[in-house]
């Protein structure tokens, strides 16, 4: 018996994270995509975009309404922050049994949303969930990196965080101009990132982040300080990290510090450096992901896939 195919929305498709998402969904053996809307790519068709996703389908520039009255079973908000509203509000209204998920920062406070991070979560198909907040891609790389001391730390974390220019979007500004960023690193937003704000609610701990950019297109690098409450040995802080993640296969776990170009393009996350201070107080972490993917697009179909009970990793290569 063929396996129902579940239809997929993407509103804001024209974005790095949007044109990801639609590769993914565009390979995946369940999920199909019922419509891409983007007002500046309206007519087009998604080949001329991204010739992977093929010659039919077009993009087209839905409003909320529109969008609630297409009736998918999932609709996938691809929007900058503070646009989600309109369309939650109208899905809610026509059918709301329609799963949302919004990849902007705009329910990720909000209780009444599930809030998807699947590695720190209880496993495949524990809490179905209609309403999904995906995390943001600092975040993700964050939480990663802290979850597995959590219950050994001893005052704020502090995370220095390194990203390519795709995190800042499509629309242009200084943070993403490659002429700019040439030769220089730009901190930004150093103090009260939602990034800083999410992780430390969510992992119920305080973080410090400091966010930059660099030239380079995808991916994040970022280093974690960690002070521990009791001393630990190197061997025991690798252990507790494998072991944690045993069961998580997008997660690698390595001896050396990664280097960003080893992940970008792909799905998973690898950690690795775990670096102690002699008295074995002070740990140093550094995790590497794909911004566009485990950071976002992989991390929301992920997050699908357990929404509809399908296995976690169902049109995802480890």
């Amino acid at each position: 018996m063929s396996t129902p195919q579940i239809s997929v929305g993407v509103v804001g498709a024209r974005g790095h994270v949007g044109v990801e998402l639609l590769r993914l969904l565009h390979a995946h053996p369940t999920f199909r995509i019922a419509f891409a809307s983007s007002r500046e790519l309206v007519g087009k068709s998604l080949s001329a975009f991204d010739r992977v996703l093929g010659d039919t389908a077009r993009f087209e520039s839905l409003d909320s309404e529109a969008v609630a009255a297409r009736g998918a079973d999932v609709v996938v908000l691809a929007l900058p922050n503070g646009k989600a509203a309109p369309y939650v509000a109208a899905i809610d209204a026509t059918k709301p049994e329609t799963v949302i998920l919004d990849l902007s920062a705009d329910y990720r406070f909000d209780d009444g949303w599930h809030y998807g991070l699947p590695e720190l979560q209880s496993g495949e198909g524990t809490a179905p969930a209609t309403r999904i907040s995906n995390p943001g891609c600092y975040a993700t790389a964050m939480q990663l990196s802290i979850a597995p001391m959590r219950d050994a730390l001893a005052g704020p974390v502090q995370c220095f965080g390194v990203s390519g220019y795709s995190g800042a979007g499509t629309t242009p500004s200084d943070k993403n101009d490659p002429a700019k960023l040439r030769d220089n690193l730009m901190p930004y937003a150093l103090i009260d990132h939602v990034h800083e704000r999410e992780v430390t609610r969510h992992l119920g701990h305080a973080v410090e982040f400091l966010p930059h950019v660099a030239a380079h297109f995808r991916g994040i690098t970022l280093t974690v300080n960690l002070h521990l409450s009791k001393p630990t040995t190197h061997s025991e802080v690798i252990e507790r990290y494998r072991a944690f993640y045993a069961d998580a296969p997008l997660i690698a776990v390595q001896d050396d510090a990664p280097w960003v170009s080893a992940i970008a393009n792909r799905n998973g996350a690898i950690l690795g450096g775990f670096a102690l201070d002699a008295a074995g107080t002070r740990l140093v972490v550094v995790c590497v992901l794909d911004n566009l993917l485990k950071g976002a697009a992989t991390q929301a179909l992920q997050n699908l896939n357990l929404a509809f009970g399908r296995p976690q990793l169902e049109g995802i290569a480890p």
